[in-house]
Order: C-alpha cells, then sequence, then structure tokens
C-alpha cells in the first residue's frame, strides 16, 4: 500500500494551504498512485518561522543528546526498512533489493553523523602572551535549506539533514516530487526518534518557487543542494548573492579507464553492476568507458553479452537486475541520446529502444566507436546507456578522462602500482576508486571538482559545512 504523502511543517502532518496536488506515479505502469501536496508561500512561510524557532531549542541540546537521538532514528530506519523500501521500489522504480540497500545503508549514514556530533571540536591555540587564552569554537551556521532528488529519496536527503542535525542546525527540506512517500518516511523516524517540533520540515511542489523563495530568505544561513549542474549553477549564484553558505553535489560523465594490465574478470563485473545499477540514474554511475586496445575486444564482447542478459522489469519481482527509469522524462532523454549517436556514425552494439509501452523501461544499451561530438560523450546520460572508447597509449587516456568540465567520480582497472599513482595525482575528479567500487561510504568524503559542484557530503569533512568558526580571545581573567 502507498502511502499518503504530506507536508510536514512545524511538528505536523498536513496538506498544502491551497489544496492543491499533483499526481505520484509508479514507474513500472504509468499509473498514478498517490497525490502529492504543493506547497504555497503561506506553506513556506510557516516552514521558515518553525525552522528558526527549531534552531534556537535544537542547537541549546547537547551534542550527546542530539546523538542519542539521532542513533534512535537508525534503529526505527532499519527497523520499518523493508516497508519503507517497498514504498521507494513502488514510486521510484529500482529492484527491491537496491532500495534495501540504500535504506539500510542511510541508517548506517545517521549513525556517523550522530557520532560526529559528538566530535564537532574546538581547539586552544598557544598564545603569544602568558594571560592570553586563545579559543577556536565550533558553533551550528543555523537553518538549513536542502534540495533533494528523485534518484535516490533516502539517500540523498539523509546525507543534508543528517549532517545539519549533528551540528544542531534546523532544517526545511524540499523533498524529491517524483519519490516522494520514502523521504517523509525518513523524516518519520527523525520525528519518532524524538527530534522536538520545528526542527525539521518537508515541502514539495514547484521546484524553481521553492528553491527561489528559501535561499534568499533572511532564515536560511545554509544551502545544500544535489542535482544538475545547470540548476546548480543558478542556485549557487543565488545563494551568493546573498551570501549563504553552499554545498553543491552535481552532474558527473565518470570515466572508467581499463588498462592493458587490468584484471578483466574483475573489471567487467564491478562495471557493469554500477553501470545498471538503478538504471544508470546515479550521479557516479561509470559513463566513459576507456579500454586499452589490448583487450577492447574482449571486454566489448562480455560487456554486450552482460547487457543482453539482464533481466529487466518490475522493482517488485525479485528476478528483476534492473527496474524501469523513474518517469517518462528520462525515456525522452535515452531516446535522442540513442537517435544522436546513430545519425553520428556510432556502432550501437545492443539495446537502443524502449521496453514496451507500459511503464518506463529501456533496453541496457552499448555504444562503441564515438565520434568526440556525440551527445553521449559529452552530456552525461543518467540512464542505462555505456559508451565505450578504445585507447592506445596511457596518456590518451588520461587526457579523455580530464576533457570534460565534471570531476565527480573516476574509476580505473590496473595492477601497476605506478599506474594507480598517477591515476591518483592526475585524473581530475573529486573521488577515484581503483580496482574496486569504494565510494560513497558515510566516513569517506562524497563530494566533486569543477563543475561537479564544491563541498562534501560524507567523513568528517561534510558535518564543517553546517559549522561555524568562532575565535575567541580573552586576557586578564
Amino acid at each position: 500500500m502507498y502511502p499518503q504523502v504530506e507536508l510536514h511543517i512545524a511538528g505536523k502532518w498536513r496538506g498544502a494551504a491551497s489544496g492543491e496536488t499533483m499526481d505520484i506515479i509508479n514507474p513500472a505502469t504509468g499509473d498514478a498512485i498517490g497525490a502529492l501536496p504543493v506547497a504555497t508561500i503561506a506553506d513556506l512561510d510557516e516552514a521558515l518561522e518553525a525552522a528558526g524557532k527549531g534552531f534556537a531549542t535544537w542547537r541549546a541540546i547537547g551534542a550527546f543528546d542530539r546523538y542519542k537521538i539521532m542513533r534512535k532514528a537508525a534503529e526505527l530506519l532499519r527497523e520499518r526498512a523493508e516497508t519503507i523500501a517497498a514504498i521507494m521500489t513502488t514510486e521510484q522504480g529500482k529492484p527491491l533489493a537496491e532500495a534495501l540497500m540504500e535504506t539500510r545503508g542511510a541508517a548506517d549514514t545517521i549513525d556517523w553523523f550522530a557520532e560526529e556530533a559528538r566530535r564537532a571540536y574546538g581547539r586552544i591555540v598557544p598564545a603569544r602572551a602568558s594571560d592570553v587564552m586563545q579559543m577556536v569554537i565550533k558553533e551550528p551556521v543555523g537553518p538549513v535549506a536542502a534540495f533533494t532528488p528523485w534518484n535516490f529519496p533516502i539517500n540523498q536527503a539523509v546525507r543534508k539533514v543528517s549532517g545539519a542535525l549533528a551540528a544542531g542546525c534546523s532544517v526545511v527540506l524540499k523533498g524529491p516530487e517524483d519519490t516522494p512517500g520514502s523521504c517523509a518516511e525518513l523524516i518519520k523516524a527523525f520525528n519518532d526518534a524524538g527530534v522536538p517540533d520545528n526542527v525539521l520540515n518537508l515541502v514539495f511542489g514547484n521546484p524553481a518557487q521553492i528553491s527561489e523563495y528559501l535561499i534568499p530568505h533572511p532564515v536560511i544561513r545554509k544551502i545544500s543542494f544535489t542535482g544538475s549542474t545547470a540548476i546548480g549553477k543558478q542556485l549557487a549564484a543565488l545563494a551568493g548573492a546573498h551570501m549563504k553558505r553552499v554545498t553543491m553535489e552535481l552532474g558527473g560523465h565518470a570515466p572508467s579507464i581499463v588498462f592493458k594490465d587490468a584484471n578483466l574478470e574483475k573489471a567487467l563485473k564491478v562495471l557493469s553492476a554500477n553501470k545498471y545499477r538503478n538504471a544508470g540514474q546515479v550521479c557516479v554511475s561509470p559513463t566513459r568507458f576507456l579500454v586499452h586496445e589490448s583487450v577492447f575486444d574482449k571486454f566489448v564482447d562480455e560487456f554486450v553479452t552482460i547487457s543482453k542478459n539482464l533481466n529487466v522489469g518490475d522493482g517488485h519481482d525479485p528476478k528483476t537486475s534492473m527496474g524501469p527509469l523513474a518517469h517518462s522524462r528520462r525515456i525522452d532523454a535515452m531516446e535522442s541520446f540513442v537517435a544522436d549517436a546513430e545519425a553520428k556514425g556510432a556502432e550501437l552494439r545492443t539495446g537502443g529502444k524502449r521496453i514496451g509501452n507500459r511503464g518506463y523501461f529501456f533496453e541496457p544499451t552499448v555504444f562503441t566507436n564515438l565520434p568526440m561530438d556525440s551527445r553521449i560523450m559529452n552530456e552525461e546520460p543518467f540512464g542505462p546507456i555505456a559508451a565505450i572508447q578504445k585507447f592506445s597509449d596511457d596518456e590518451e587516456a588520461f587526457a579523455e578522462a580530464n576533457r570534460l568540465p565534471y570531476g565527480l567520480a573516476a574509476y580505473a582497472y590496473t595492477e601497476s602500482g605506478t599506474t594507480a599513482r598517477a591515476l591518483a595525482e592526475r585524473v581530475e575528479s573529486g573521488m577515484i576508486s581503483i580496482n574496486h567500487h569504494g565510494i560513497a561510504l558515510p566516513e569517506t568524503p562524497f563530494g566533486g571538482v569543477k563543475d561537479s559542484g564544491y563541498g562534501s557530503e560524507g567523513g568528517l569533512e561534510a558535518i564543517e559545512a553546517y559549522l561555524n568558526t568562532k575565535f575567541v580571545t580573552k586576557s586578564g581573567l
């Protein structure tokens, strides 16, 4: 059963003030499964007022007590994981096993940030004079406006909410309109764990209207956004005009380099699994496969075989290995990428078409021999399309890896320590994983460089974004 989705403002679950709603669609069928309340300016004003009051309340609660409440929220999320995962699969499409992994992983993220709440240390700076004390104090930045996408309805929200709560901040969360039910369940877990009324507010509606209202508002002191580079640049500019601190986790186009000495079996297994995870709708999905000419044919043949044998279907079916795309807009995008690549002479090795006319299923798709001006070589596909290119010289691979303005994630497979060191030094990316897929853990930094954004949503760096540094010096006391 899909839940009734409501706004959460000032400790109450309710509809929008105007009564306006929009349909929530099951991507496996294309049918409406519920209605989403569309927040008005009046709703946003109430959420902002609540966040201001909530900040005063929450920052006064000690770090140890915040830790206990957050740990309880994590346990509630684990207890409810199967129910929440079923909601996520219904509204987003990903296989149930992936939805369960996301939900349980979110509990681990809450645990991590709960512990960080107890470790937001200041420091004593040795003074030049004997009667002077110099202290550095960490304080919560203030109410946070957080904007999260539909591809990971819980994973993206939990990083922002947990970081803010651990630091002592209140939150107005603009959740994903396409996948609101599972995100709402995350907020319920925090509320049921004892987060006070007013501290955590959830709204849905017109994304442009909400961001344009929340970001400049004087109550809001910090912005966190996950989404496309184009929208991220607009929001960062708006935040900059009002001197608001910003974390931006934006798009990528991850190069995945397979060198001639790679363990090919491992590379195929890990890269294909992560290419088609969540139907490729992952910001750190491997997208541009750069394969040495000596192993190119074998890699392509086996990657095509893996792609052809994937079971595409409803995420609730245990046999399904790849679910539908999240909405019809992604179908249109995939068809546009395919048409462009074929028109420019790329070789379609498998896939390339929508599956059926019910729901938003698309074939796992592999292209080779793509011209460099094809869209797929320059724009993030955000779907189940793999672009596999041949290289003959390592310098050629490094140049292609760094050619685009993106720098979120990168992957490589090699048995050479020298090559691994060169990768770590030369690839322009916020994250690089060599010989395995080891990014996006709660305890490790998560973020990009160049047009992929700035700031981190993981590791000890993540909580720093929600803290102000205050220097206090005193003499003669």
